[in-house]
């Protein structure tokens, strides 16, 4: 008896021990340091360290449930309800825990990714997975901890199990606790938009703040004096830049940030669904996985993989018919006010298939005309573009917005004056494809009720204003299950998506990358209402773009709104030689000359560099980075020698000294500078630039500089004959 004693003392000691017991994980490289324990309370709590400095204070981690009714007969499983007085504790996946189990593993791999930023992306992380059982209720979860060079990722897992079947969630309760009173990027939680500006302050100053950077929006839900939107971008004192976002997210409600401003800690804080719940989940399930992304060189957070390394594999089997696409369109005259979407200003009610629009005055103004799209059709063909998007050309627009319509829109019945037919064979006789444009005004049961395969093989798809089911919001599990079912059936179709006003990227496109683009941040069109921060387009690759490539919409070259409309005394913030930089800085395989085929007539010298720059990437280098001063990055075409170097800078300018050490050291290149004019400024200025020709080698070096509100674009080319640098000389 004496002997069992201790033995049982001893099995005691062990599980006390492996209860209580820190578990570390260091990144490959060694830089970075995870440890995670339980606490007293039998929480789970992670920290973690960069290169030995603070980066996420000890942080708790856990779900919230929601409580099932004492006064229903059954459950959520349709049995008999019993055990009334254990409703409460039921509610509790945030501490109770005991640690059943610690397993690591490690994994290094390259894949190769359908479109991007570099050929190869690799995948090399150390992972941590805790199985935490909770005695109380009789169930376990699962904590997966997985650490890159880059940064840190973790997520919930949801077993099946007798006692975890299906589940409400209430809140997810994951914490991040800074450690100091940062410098943050940063712009209002909300359940419905994320087009905000950004406001630059420390994490103590927002509270004082939010109401400023409250702009009006078409939809919005703000819900925290201190709640912000992921990704967001933060730099500390001593020099860490430090990325909070989220990845993977499939069947679950987006996360924002919700700061206690005296503590400084974030907590997630998860969209609702009509009734106020976070979630409906049925095991076996996973939550998304929180991403930390961390470096002392804030080029390394623009070069990051984790949100793309933490979604699964392709799941489309044939990808060859998702390409990269290059384009113009029927947009910047109607977002100015030049043109009109509608075809009538007589109506002031549409009902689809009633409203008879051949007896109605046409406005004049209707920019989705037959005669005006085989104009935009013709430009592209003269000018190697792949496609044109054309927006207002159906049915319906004339009482699309605010009225909370469910059959707003039928998708494929044109006005009298927009003949598919005529304009698809058209266009098909150019060598040129239609990007039809599906506004939704939010309908969301009316769009998926019109799915079809119409001949397209892209559609630009928004979803403006308050969303129907009424209650829903923009970010909610119901509708980010919206989005992936559309991109998943467009695949059926063979369709790719550009999806605007959609929840925020977190990497899906990784699995299905059919979905080449989204809007879900301010962009051009912006310039057009008031215009965006000068600063916008310096934040946005460290913020917006962390989850996936935006449609931007660059290439305006009238910067002045009411040269187009003169009613509109909106001017873009930006000198056009920027607006030809973000063809290389803000990175999407969907490209869009936004300005009208006048506007680049006027400028074909530069317009040069959008026919010329490439929209897919063998390898990308990350030459300089400031979150809100500057970004200058250099890539790679595909399947050339060919670079582009594009440098994006804020209301202050930027001078950058360039070494070209990226090149091939045996060859010759031909670079073409497209820079602003020294006199130039996105204000007084903004079309002042110069373009310069010269030959460089991997040892070549340029100093180059941005106006305020400026920047420079370089398209450099492989030699292949001599003959070619006859009369060129070095830059």
């Amino acid at each position: 008896m004496k002997f069992k004693k201790n033995l049982s003392l001893i099995a005691f000691l062990c599980i006390s021990f492996m209860a209580n017991a820190q578990q570390r994980l260091t990144s490959p490289d060694g830089n970075l340091e995870m440890t995670f324990t339980l606490d007293d309370q039998g929480a789970p709590t992670y920290e973690l360290t960069y290169k030995q400095k603070e980066v996420v204070k000890p942080s708790k981690l856990g779900l919230e449930l929601k409580k099932e009714d004492a006064n229903a007969q059954t459950d959520f499983e349709w049995t008999d309800k019993k055990e009334i007085d254990k409703l409460d504790i039921k509610t509790n996946l945030y501490n109770g825990f005991e640690l059943k189990d610690v397993r690591t593993s490690t994994n290094d791999e390259t894949w190769q990714p359908v479109w991007g930023e570099e050929k190869e992306i690799r995948n090399h992380y150390n992972e941590l997975a805790v199985t935490l059982n909770q005695p109380a209720n009789d169930r376990y979860i699962i904590i997966r901890f997985r650490l890159f060079n880059d940064g840190l990722g973790f997520r919930y897992e949801f077993p099946q199990q007798k006692n975890l079947n299906y589940f409400v969630i209430k809140e997810e309760h994951s914490q991040f606790a800074m450690a100091g009173d940062h410098t943050a990027y940063w712009i209002p939680g909300d359940y419905d938009t994320q087009e905000y500006d950004y406001t630059v302050s420390r994490l103590s100053e927002i509270r004082g703040l939010m109401n400023k950077a409250i702009t009006p929006n078409s939809s919005q839900t703000p819900f925290s004096p201190t709640g912000v939107q992921t990704a967001l971008m933060m730099k500390t004192d001593d020099g860490l830049y430090i990325n909070l976002h989220e990845a993977a997210l499939i069947d679950y409600a987006c996360m924002h940030l919700n700061l206690d401003d005296k503590n400084l800690v974030f907590e997630s804080w998860l969209t609702p669904d009509a009734q106020g719940d976070k979630g409906y989940m049925q095991t076996s399930c996973t939550s998304p996985w929180r991403t930390v992304i961390v470096s002392d060189d804030a080029r390394n957070i623009l070069a990051s993989r984790i949100t793309l390394n933490l979604n699964e594999p392709c799941k489309i089997a044939d990808t060859s018919w998702i390409k990269p696409v290059k384009y113009i369109g029927v947009w910047w005259d109607m977002i100015t006010g030049k043109g009109s979407w509608a075809y009538t200003d007589d109506l002031s009610s549409v009902k689809l298939g009633e409203t008879d629009y051949s007896k109605t005055k046409p406005n004049g103004k209707h920019s989705a005309n037959t005669a005006n799209v085989k104009r935009y059709i013709d430009f592209a063909a003269e000018h190697g573009f792949d496609q044109v998007l054309v927006e207002g050309w159906n049915e319906g627009w004339e009482d699309w917005f605010g009225k909370s319509k469910d059959y707003v829109f039928d998708f494929v019945t044109p006005y009298p004056d927009f003949n598919v037919k005529e304009l698809q064979s058209y266009a098909a006789s150019k060598g040129v494809k239609l990007m039809m444009h599906h506004e939704t005004s939010a309908s969301v049961r009316n769009y998926e009720r019109h799915m079809a395969d119409n001949g397209y093989n892209s559609v630009k798809s928004g979803y403006v204003g308050n969303i129907i089911p009424r209650g829903e919001h923009h970010y909610g599990q119901w509708m980010d299950n919206h989005y992936l079912y559309a991109v998943k059936k467009a695949a059926d179709y063979k369709i790719m998506v550009n999806a605007h006003e959609a929840v925020r990227p977190t990497g899906i496109c990784r699995t299905y990358p059919n979905l080449i683009g989204n809007e879900s941040a301010r962009g051009t069109e912006y310039e057009s209402f008031g215009g965006n921060n000068v600063n916008h387009t310096t934040i946005l690759p460290f913020t917006r773009l962390i989850g996936g490539p935006m449609d931007y919409t660059p290439g305006i070259f009238e910067t002045h709104c009411n040269k187009m409309n003169p009613t509109n005394n909106s001017q873009v913030r930006s000198t056009l030689a920027r607006q030809l930089a973000l063809y290389v800085t803000m990175y999407s395989p969907l490209q869009m000359a936004a300005d009208i085929p006048e506007n680049y007539e006027r400028f074909m010298d530069a317009f040069q560099f959008i026919k010329d720059v490439a929209i897919d990437w063998d390898e990308t280098k990350y030459l300089e980075a400031e979150p809100g001063d500057y970004i200058t990055i250099a890539r790679k075409a595909k399947g050339t020698n060919d670079w582009y170097i594009g440098c994006t800078a804020d209301e202050n300018g930027h001078t950058s000294k360039l070494i070209f050490d990226f090149l091939d050291p045996d060859k010759k290149y031909i670079a073409t500078v497209y820079a602003d004019a020294k006199d130039a400024d996105w204000k007084d200025n903004p079309q002042a630039y110069t373009i310069r020709k010269g030959i460089v080698t991997n040892k070549s070096k340029l100093n180059l500089h941005a106006a305020s509100g400026g920047g420079y674009a370089i398209s450099i080319k492989e030699v292949k004959d001599k003959a070619e640098l006859k009369g060129i000389k070095r830059l």
